[in-house]
């Protein structure tokens, strides 16, 4: 397939730039696989749409603040987001600043150092055209981890443009799920941003079922697409881990006829990839790079909850997988028509 057959107009207006006062009032697009009307609703109101003996299976691997403000030995500023460990000190990370080349180091805030090793291969999306190439950093100085949940700053999505450090405190809360818990990651598994508290005991109390597992999302997430044809695309790995107690509740839910509801795009790639890789979905860690396009048999998800995805990318491919090209593209044009907010911070969608 081609990748101008993913393309749609997203006016810039239409993305989000910040999130709505409360998780669980944005909009919820249903979408009917089979065809039919779309409908509409509010989010907090997925109980109704849900039946008991259902499964939500949720990713809640945690946002680190992997945004560092830092300092050229020459004296001008510049930005690190760190993006993925690459072995023992070594980043991979996006650079903003002036004249990024081999050797230059940085102080960074809180007493730490990086030196910019070289590129790293990888690129993330700054544009509808436009990439930025992503750079290997050894970065230098006790407790990095415990150094930027002081001083780092949540990695926003690059098209969120907001002056730097405003909203961080709101960022820091909302960039997050409410079940986050343990992990690395560099981006978050934004479907699950619009869940709260008094929902999740509602879905409960509902007789739906709640499991998790832990993907590490990267800023691969964010990568260009930049193979005409799709199938020659090569994906960005993740992390990924499946406790043994949700290796049992997707297998009780399938066995009782229950769905498998997967909370994000993330929690599609975890779950698919390790059924193809065990025969079912087994409990374990791994590592993923499953690209999931049009053609791609489904195992496992019965149907998805997501938000709306760039033109042209990985996960707006993956959606249109699991329902169909034509069908996800009308649904968008829906949204748009229907004054839906898009991308992370936007409205989500219930695939089913």
């Amino acid at each position: 397939m081609r990748l101008a057959d993913f393309d749609y107009p997203l006016p810039p207006d239409r993305i989000a730039q910040e999130p709505l006062p409360e998780r669980d009032s944005s909009r919820l697009l249903i979408v009917p696989r089979s065809g039919g009307e779309f409908g509409e609703t509010v989010f907090r109101e997925l109980p109704a749409r849900l039946r008991p003996g259902d499964l939500l299976v949720v990713n809640d691997t945690r946002v680190r603040p992997f945004r560092i403000a830092g300092k050229k030995e020459s004296g001008g500023s510049a930005e690190l987001t760190l993006t993925g460990r690459q072995g023992d000190g070594v980043w991979e990370c996006l650079y903003r600043g002036r004249g990024p080349r081999p050797g230059l180091r940085l102080e960074l805030a809180g007493g730490l150092w990086a030196e910019l090793l070289g590129r790293s291969g990888g690129e993330v999306r700054v544009g509808p055209e436009r990439g930025a190439p992503l750079w290997r950093a050894r970065i230098e100085g006790e407790g990095l981890l415990e150094t930027l949940e002081r001083e780092g700053r949540p990695p926003l999505p690059p098209y969120i443009r907001r002056v730097a450090g405003a909203d961080a405190e709101l960022d820091r809360s909302r960039y997050q799920t409410v079940y986050a818990e343990e992990g690395e990651a560099a981006a978050a598994p934004t479907a699950g941003f619009h869940f709260s508290p008094r929902l999740l005991a509602r879905l409960a109390a509902a007789g739906v079922g709640l499991a998790r597992l832990r993907l590490d999302v990267s800023y691969g997430t964010f990568a260009p697409v930049r193979a005409e044809r799709i199938e020659d695309h090569i994906m960005h790995p993740e992390r990924f881990f499946i406790p043994e107690e949700t290796a049992r509740a997707v297998a009780a839910t399938r066995e009782a006829g229950g769905r498998v509801i997967a909370v994000g795009t993330t929690v599609v790639r975890a779950l698919e990839h390790r059924a193809r890789e065990a025969g079912a979905v087994r409990a374990g860690a791994g590592e993923t790079a499953l690209f999931i396009y049009p053609g791609f048999e489904f195992r496992v998800v019965d149907a998805m909850i997501t938000n709306f995805h760039l033109p042209r990318s990985t996960l707006l491919m993956l959606v249109s997988a699991f329902a169909g090209r034509e069908r996800i593209l009308a649904a968008y044009r829906f949204a748009l028509a229907r004054g839906f907010r898009f991308l992370s911070y936007g409205d989500a969608s219930i695939v089913e």
